[in-house]
């Protein structure tokens, strides 16, 4: 599996982590919390701006706005801003985009429907799927009938999907249904979801339809139709060819016989039926399965959804950040000599290792980048240091004494 940026511990636990280290020391202590209590501030602050750049870019394209309020936009929405400010907040919320590979592999397999979905490509201009985190977990599912089995199932802990709809030309021209779905053309759709199993990652596209797999296709018709047609020329078909003769001719038909292989026949296509009628249900259950857990999606597993889910992303890209600068700035502080960048990359990553017993794959350059940013850190020569906690302190409190400076 490949590691991810994505850090999997919240923010109060790692500050406490690294303040554990210099807990002799009441007010450096006490310097220090009041330093990322500031730093925490400052990011949301960026993170404000953010949004309202997000909002801003988007509104045009919202389906939850009117057709009113989506004109009032135009000329102030831009889709280019719109898309790299979003893919600013993704990267700095450690998320990750799936590949096309992936992705069709999570189309070809599934670990807990068993069902094939059908999705009509045509009606986006673009898609984009997005995941942070993952975790693996033992699920029991069907395999037939009565056998059960224990599986292991990888699941992503987030999962963004991005759909931006085609216009309404293109939509007729293809011949595309939208259904009953209130999309309209043109239309951008953002939605957030949490824990979705890897290998179903195609049941939350909206336009999913359940199909039947080749293998239900095979074990319905295949015995349908040979079991058919061997009964009925056999058995059935035989028994009227005779009756009908002897009616003809004029001989004594033999009811018992008659009958009999009438019986069997009827008693087989009746045996056969049921078969068939248990394979159509077992697809019907499947499909059953698959709206339950759609549902279940959408009322228990759903985060966020158009400009909404932004609210969920700059907080993720937050905290993301945030935790980056602590760990940067602690390491950087406790040692004894400046470090490159892939020193402080390895120490962080051993200490998660080791001492959290987490393999990762630390962002350092993004992490160094912010402190550089906001004065805490400086490179010479390749290799980087921070300034002492008193002097960060004052870096600090000036940086954000400047954020709303109407003196000019």
């Amino acid at each position: 599996m490949k590691r991810e940026h994505y850090i999997p511990f919240n923010k109060e636990f790692l500050l406490e982590q690294q303040i554990a280290t210099i807990c002799e020391d009441p007010k450096k202590v006490d310097d220090f919390k009041k330093l990322f209590d500031i730093i925490e501030h400052y990011y949301h602050y960026e993170a404000f701006n953010l949004n309202r750049n997000l909002k801003q870019n988007y509104a045009l394209f919202d389906p939850d706005l009117t057709a009113k309020e989506r004109e009032g936009f135009i000329g102030k929405s831009d889709f280019g801003v719109f898309k790299e400010t979003l893919h600013t907040v993704l990267e700095h919320g450690n998320y990750r985009r799936i590949d096309k590979e992936t992705l069709d592999n999570a189309f070809k397999d599934s670990d807990l429907i068993g069902l094939n979905l059908a999705i009509d490509f045509n009606a986006f201009k673009d898609y984009e799927l997005y995941v942070r985190g993952s975790h693996k977990a033992k699920e029991t599912v069907t395999k037939f009938v009565f056998w059960k089995k224990e599986i292991e199932i990888e699941y992503y802990d987030r999962v963004m999907i991005y759909l931006n709809y085609n216009d309404a030309d293109y939509l007729n021209s293809k011949k595309v249904k939208l259904g009953k779905m209130p999309i309209d053309p043109g239309s951008i759709i953002l939605k957030i979801f949490k824990r979705v199993p890897k290998n179903d990652l195609e049941t939350i596209f909206p336009n999913a339809i359940p199909m039947m797999s080749n293998t239900d296709k095979l074990l319905l018709w295949v015995p349908g139709i040979f079991g058919g047609v061997s009964l009925l020329s056999t058995t059935v078909i035989p028994a009227l060819i005779g009756m009908y003769g002897a009616y003809q001719s004029g001989e004594a038909i033999d009811l018992l016989n008659s009958k009999t292989s009438l019986n069997q026949g009827l008693i087989a296509l009746g045996i056969l039926s049921a078969y068939l009628f248990r394979q159509y249900s077992n697809f019907v259950n499947k499909k059953i399965k698959y709206s339950k857990m759609l549902s279940d999606s959408l009322y228990f597993k759903n985060l966020g959804n158009n400009s909404g889910a932004f609210y969920s992303l700059l907080n993720s890209s937050e905290e993301e950040v945030l935790k980056e600068t602590i760990l940067a700035y602690a390491f950087l502080s406790r040692s004894m000599e400046p470090l490159t960048a892939e020193e402080l990359d390895y120490q962080i990553e051993s200490w998660f290792l080791t001492k959290l017993d987490t393999d990762l794959d630390f962002d350092v350059n993004d992490a160094l980048l912010k402190l550089k940013s906001i004065g805490l850190a400086l490179e010479i020569n390749e290799k980087w240091e921070v300034i002492s906690l008193d002097k960060a302190l004052i870096k600090i409190d000036e940086l954000w004494d400047g954020v709303f400076d109407y003196n000019s």
